[in-house]
């Protein structure tokens, strides 16, 4: 059984930086292709970022340029450095292995805002 833990999510003005951190249970971490969600009020859930076993990343248009994904396969971490924040990616973000039917975390709260 895997299990997901994101933390570091909060208020930012917009323009500013918040730095997601998802932590996973679990053996065989390094073979799995990670990856953040978003989900807003009222709207689907939706692919913020990428990584797969070989460090390659993709990212959507909406946040190509200004959000980084990472991971360190000693730690079992994910992370999503996100930058000039704007208030459309107000949402709760979803760390999540092994795609949609695989594991998710409980979510952590992004809101951006003056």
């Amino acid at each position: 059984q895997v299990q997901l833990v994101e933390s570091g999510g909060g208020l930012v003005q917009p323009g500013g930086s918040l730095r997601l951190s998802c932590v996973a249970s679990g053996s065989f971490f390094s073979i799995y292709a990670m990856a953040w969600y978003r989900q807003a009020p009222g709207k689907q859930r939706e692919l913020v970022a990428t990584i797969n076993s070989a460090f390659s990343t993709n990212y959507p248009d909406a946040v190509k340029g200004r959000f980084t994904i990472s991971r360190d396969n000693a730690k079992n971490t994910v992370d999503l450095q996100m930058n000039s924040l704007k208030p459309e990616d107000t949402a709760v973000y979803y760390c999540n292995i092994g795609g949609i039917q695989g594991y998710w975390g409980r979510g952590t709260q992004v809101t951006v805002s003056s």
